[in-house]
């Protein structure tokens, strides 16, 4: 309970004091490349729970269609803008959004894409306990 009040709390103002970074980003990311701002993704959660995963978009449109699923090295499907959010982990701000709604916690484990979960499903057993 007093973990979820945290990542309430924390959220809130998280989003409350990054929201004039949030909209920067975004229009760089839209003067950048096209496609949408945001990036979401399926991803598996406490108690296997599938959820949407937020993040900004650092990848051309329809990247997963143009290589590989990891991204390795200096992969050429990452834009300019993206490079530097990669660096900074700026990226990672909407994720903000999943602990406001309650699909991740600001400390926990990292969220697994479901393909992976389900080839090794007794080793994420422990680590899905917990909210990621």
């Amino acid at each position: 309970m007093m973990k979820r009040a945290f990542d309430l709390c924390a959220s809130i103002i998280g989003l409350l004091i990054t929201w004039p970074l949030l909209a920067i980003i975004s229009v760089l990311i839209k003067l950048d490349s096209r496609g949408p701002v945001i990036f979401s993704q399926l991803r598996v959660g406490k108690g296997f729970r599938p959820f949407w995963m937020y993040k900004f978009r650092t990848m051309v449109e329809d990247a997963s269609g143009q290589g590989l699923h990891l991204t390795v090295g200096q992969d050429v499907r990452v834009t300019r803008v993206g490079r530097i959010l990669r660096k900074f982990k700026l990226d990672e701000l909407p994720q903000l959004v999943n602990v406001l709604i309650g699909d991740m916690s600001i400390v926990g484990p990292r969220p697994e894409v479901s393909r992976y979960v389900e080839l090794l499903r007794s080793y994420f057993s422990e680590t899905l306990a917990v909210r990621p």
